[in-house]
Protein backbone atom coordinates (compact mmCIF):
# COMPACT_ATOMS: atom_id res chain seq x y z
CA UNK A 1 0.00 0.00 0.00
CA UNK A 2 1.42 3.22 -0.98
CA UNK A 3 1.81 5.84 1.95
CA UNK A 4 -0.54 8.76 1.79
CA UNK A 5 0.72 12.61 0.93
CA UNK A 6 0.00 15.71 3.14
CA UNK A 7 -2.61 17.66 0.90
CA UNK A 8 -2.05 21.75 0.90
CA UNK A 9 -4.23 24.20 0.43
CA UNK A 10 -3.30 27.21 -1.28
CA UNK A 11 -4.16 30.78 -0.29
CA UNK A 12 -5.55 30.98 -3.67
CA UNK A 13 -7.31 27.51 -3.10
CA UNK A 14 -8.82 29.46 0.02
CA UNK A 15 -9.58 33.18 -1.87
CA UNK A 16 -11.41 30.98 -4.48
CA UNK A 17 -13.43 29.45 -1.74
CA UNK A 18 -14.48 32.76 -0.38
CA UNK A 19 -15.72 33.74 -3.93
CA UNK A 20 -17.88 30.06 -4.15
CA UNK A 21 -19.46 30.89 -0.76
CA UNK A 22 -20.47 34.35 -2.33
CA UNK A 23 -21.32 32.78 -5.74
CA UNK A 24 -23.72 30.65 -3.72
CA UNK A 25 -25.22 33.29 -1.57
CA UNK A 26 -26.03 35.20 -4.63
CA UNK A 27 -28.14 31.81 -6.16
CA UNK A 28 -29.82 31.70 -2.56
CA UNK A 29 -27.74 27.87 -1.78
CA UNK A 30 -26.62 28.84 1.00
CA UNK A 31 -26.36 25.19 2.48
CA UNK A 32 -24.66 24.16 -1.14
CA UNK A 33 -21.24 25.96 0.57
CA UNK A 34 -21.63 23.70 3.85
CA UNK A 35 -21.95 20.60 1.39
CA UNK A 36 -18.92 21.84 -0.65
CA UNK A 37 -17.08 22.30 2.47
CA UNK A 38 -18.26 18.31 3.63
CA UNK A 39 -17.44 16.54 0.45
CA UNK A 40 -13.78 18.06 0.82
CA UNK A 41 -13.17 17.17 4.05
CA UNK A 42 -14.93 13.46 3.73
CA UNK A 43 -14.44 12.87 0.26
CA UNK A 44 -11.67 14.99 -2.08
CA UNK A 45 -8.77 15.43 0.52
CA UNK A 46 -8.71 11.44 1.83
CA UNK A 47 -9.23 10.43 -1.94
CA UNK A 48 -6.18 12.87 -2.94
CA UNK A 49 -3.88 11.79 -0.12
CA UNK A 50 -4.28 7.89 -1.13
CA UNK A 51 -4.14 8.73 -4.52
CA UNK A 52 -2.43 11.72 -5.70
CA UNK A 53 -1.94 11.27 -9.14
CA UNK A 54 -5.78 11.21 -9.59
CA UNK A 55 -7.69 13.26 -12.30
CA UNK A 56 -7.23 14.09 -16.16
CA UNK A 57 -4.05 16.61 -16.97
CA UNK A 58 -5.76 19.60 -16.88
CA UNK A 59 -2.41 20.86 -19.32
CA UNK A 60 -2.82 18.03 -21.45
CA UNK A 61 -6.58 19.22 -22.46
CA UNK A 62 -7.88 20.43 -26.00
CA UNK A 63 -8.86 23.71 -26.13
CA UNK A 64 -11.01 25.21 -28.03
CA UNK A 65 -11.07 29.00 -27.76
CA UNK A 66 -8.58 31.58 -27.44
CA UNK A 67 -9.59 32.36 -23.71
CA UNK A 68 -9.23 29.01 -23.32
CA UNK A 69 -5.78 29.02 -24.84
CA UNK A 70 -4.61 32.24 -22.29
CA UNK A 71 -5.43 30.40 -19.39
CA UNK A 72 -3.50 27.58 -20.22
CA UNK A 73 -0.47 29.62 -21.00
CA UNK A 74 -1.28 31.66 -17.92
CA UNK A 75 -1.12 28.10 -15.56
CA UNK A 76 2.29 26.98 -17.37
CA UNK A 77 3.91 30.38 -16.98
CA UNK A 78 3.21 30.17 -13.45
CA UNK A 79 4.09 26.89 -12.72
CA UNK A 80 7.71 27.69 -14.70
CA UNK A 81 8.19 31.17 -12.62
CA UNK A 82 7.71 28.97 -9.11
CA UNK A 83 10.17 26.10 -10.75
CA UNK A 84 7.15 23.70 -10.12
CA UNK A 85 7.82 20.40 -12.28
CA UNK A 86 4.87 18.92 -11.56
CA UNK A 87 1.44 17.96 -13.50
CA UNK A 88 -1.41 19.69 -12.87
CA UNK A 89 -4.51 17.40 -13.01
CA UNK A 90 -8.47 17.96 -12.92
CA UNK A 91 -10.55 16.29 -9.74
CA UNK A 92 -14.09 16.44 -10.84
CA UNK A 93 -16.52 16.68 -7.48
CA UNK A 94 -20.21 16.31 -7.00
CA UNK A 95 -20.50 20.33 -8.16
CA UNK A 96 -16.97 21.41 -8.53
CA UNK A 97 -14.09 21.32 -10.26
CA UNK A 98 -10.80 21.44 -8.07
CA UNK A 99 -6.98 22.20 -9.56
CA UNK A 100 -3.82 20.35 -7.75
CA UNK A 101 -0.35 19.14 -8.48
CA UNK A 102 1.32 16.72 -6.97
CA UNK A 103 4.73 18.03 -5.88
CA UNK A 104 7.69 16.36 -3.92
CA UNK A 105 5.10 14.14 -1.54
CA UNK A 106 2.32 16.67 -1.04
CA UNK A 107 -0.50 17.17 -3.08
CA UNK A 108 -1.64 21.31 -3.60
CA UNK A 109 -4.66 22.61 -3.92
CA UNK A 110 -4.32 25.48 -6.58
CA UNK A 111 -7.90 26.19 -7.42
CA UNK A 112 -11.29 25.20 -7.14
CA UNK A 113 -14.65 26.91 -8.75
CA UNK A 114 -18.14 26.04 -8.88
CA UNK A 115 -19.29 23.84 -12.32
CA UNK A 116 -21.55 26.95 -12.89
CA UNK A 117 -18.97 29.66 -13.03
CA UNK A 118 -16.70 30.20 -15.92
CA UNK A 119 -13.21 29.67 -15.36
CA UNK A 120 -10.55 28.91 -12.97
CA UNK A 121 -8.93 31.99 -10.85
CA UNK A 122 -5.39 31.32 -10.70
CA UNK A 123 -4.25 34.56 -8.91
CA UNK A 124 -4.18 36.50 -11.40
CA UNK A 125 -5.09 39.54 -9.96
CA UNK A 126 -2.50 39.44 -7.36
CA UNK A 127 0.55 37.91 -9.59
CA UNK A 128 0.48 34.84 -7.38
CA UNK A 129 -0.52 31.15 -7.05
CA UNK A 130 0.48 30.36 -3.72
Amino acid sequence: MNPRVVVRITRNFERNLDEIERFLATLENAHGFDALLEELSDTAIPTLEAHPDIGRDFLARVVDSAEAEMRLRTVERLLADFAIAACVREYVMSHHLVLHAHVQGAVHLLSIRHQRQHAFDMGQRTGTAD
